[in-house]
């Protein structure tokens, strides 16, 4: 006797086959734009145009790095329990998306009449909502990779790809924006351009995350799963050895890159002596290269592996850092951006397939799914980041004068030569050194596991 047709089991379509690569990766760009944008040009506008002074800059950021600490594991949590028909990640980055656009337009429209501690109030304020929002899109949108690509090639393909949509995005909302604040639509003495430039970066972003949102289609079957218990799951991750020697090493990146971010306009206005706008070519050049560079550390990868390429990054990136203090003209300052460009390349095409072969391992050791906590409290390292860029612009009053736009001392060349090159090399060397002793678990296709469990 032949079974019924209806009793044979049927194809399952994988999530990694519904959604495709650029799809996804498409989000990276809308998260790059707003917070890029923040990292980029917040102390230009608040302390060198407005004339805060260095160490309530610090203040505020210790502060934002303590909250942002607290609501990253809480907001991972708070994603792996939920369970709707739209999924788990979904919803949260429909909620997250216009509240992270708003709070950045209002951060850079500070109204005309603040000063002192009113201005610091408002920078307070709403760079800890721009932070608290980009933390929970961030949590959810970094969960879904390893969910959507369960295999190491095509996870690879998939960051590749977002490391190439976060290039674009940088290109605007790095090197393009100080043509726009400070020769567009403003100059480099009044914040108008900042608000213009602010609300045309929040509406784009919002119009990709949701087409991103909107076309991803997230695992059925972790849904199912027992919610985790936010304790019990928070304490076998603190007693994760790789947790915190791959977090404080990746850390290094992070933090060396948010110094970047934050002074690089400064740095070509006072070390290289040239207007803000020349930001661009720097800054352009840099990006350019290091999406380039994305095709050959994907090659490179490959060829070696992930561990051993994230290895080969800090060190390329430490050469970086160490040809930038030399220089001392636009031209010599490209030549080590190039240098720049390929470190920073091999950083992005890595350091995401460090961090999911952990997330794959705890999940086949403990049997659940919860990236969104795991990825929170890995992002708990990378956003102390604003403690430590505001430490060391503070140090600069200390070392060599600067305090502020309206008192900026007389050393301001020194200032920024040691912001930009000395403090990131010293970063990216402790990585290089601190990744040479880390060993992840090797990669584990886990589609074969996962097909079973749809079918199930």
């Amino acid at each position: 006797m032949r079974p019924r047709r209806d009793a044979e089991p049927t194809a399952v379509t994988r999530p990694s086959e519904r959604t495709p690569p650029w799809r996804y990766a498409l989000g990276m760009f809308g998260t790059s734009i707003p917070i890029n944008l923040i990292k980029g040009s917040i102390v230009l506008l608040y302390v060198d145009i407005l004339g805060m002074d260095v160490r309530a800059y610090a203040v505020v950021m210790t502060l934002y790095a303590v909250i942002d600490a607290l609501d990253n594991p809480l907001l991972g949590f708070l994603s792996d329990r939920t369970r709707t028909r739209f999924g788990r990640r979904r919803p949260w980055l429909l909620l997250g998306t216009p509240l992270l656009a708003a709070s950045m337009i209002a951060l850079f429209t500070p109204p005309s009449w603040l000063d002192g501690s009113g201005l610091v109030i408002w920078f307070a304020v709403f760079a800890i909502l721009s932070e608290l929002f980009d933390s929970m899109l961030n949590a959810n949108y970094g969960a879904l990779l390893p969910e959507l690509f369960p295999r190491e090639r095509s996870r690879a393909v998939a960051n590749a790809l977002r490391q190439g949509f976060q290039l674009l995005a940088l290109i605007i909302s790095l090197a393009l924006t100080p043509v726009l604040t400070t020769s567009v639509f403003g100059n480099e003495e009044t914040t108008g351009g900042f608000t213009v430039t602010a609300v045309l970066y929040g509406v784009l972003a919002v119009v990709v995350l949701l087409v991103m949102t909107l076309g991803v289609h997230e695992n059925p079957t972790y849904g199912h799963e027992e919610r985790p218990r936010f304790l019990p799951a928070a304490l076998q991750i603190l007693r994760n050895g790789l947790f915190w020697s791959v977090g404080l090493t990746g850390a290094c990146y992070g933090i060396a890159l948010a110094i970047v971010l934050a002074g690089i306009q400064l740095y070509v206005r006072y070390t290289l002596g040239l207007s803000v706008a020349h930001a661009f070519v720097l800054q352009g050049e840099v990006i350019i290269v290091a999406a380039a560079g994305l095709a050959v550390w994907s090659r490179v990868i490959a060829r070696i592996g992930a561990l051993r390429a994230w290895r080969t990054a800090f060190l390329v990136l430490a050469a970086a850092f160490a040809l930038m203090f030399f220089a001392n003209s636009l031209l010599t300052a490209l030549g080590a951006g190039v240098v720049l460009g390929l470190g920073w390349a091999g950083m992005m095409a890595t350091q995401d397939l460090v961090v999911a072969r952990v997330l794959d391992a705890d999940a086949a050791r403990h049997g659940t799914h919860r990236e969104g906590l795991f990825l929170s409290a890995f992002g708990v390292f990378g956003r102390l980041n604003g403690a430590v860029t505001g430490v060391a612009l503070a140090s600069l009053g200390v070392l060599f004068g600067y305090n502020s736009g309206d008192d900026p001392g007389t050393r301001t060349d020194d200032a920024f030569r040691v912001y930009l090159c000395v403090y990131p090399f010293v970063l990216v060397a402790l990585g290089a050194i601190a990744s040479r002793f880390i060993h992840v678990p090797p990669a584990q296709p886990r589609e074969g596991r996962d097909r079973a469990a749809v079918a199930e």
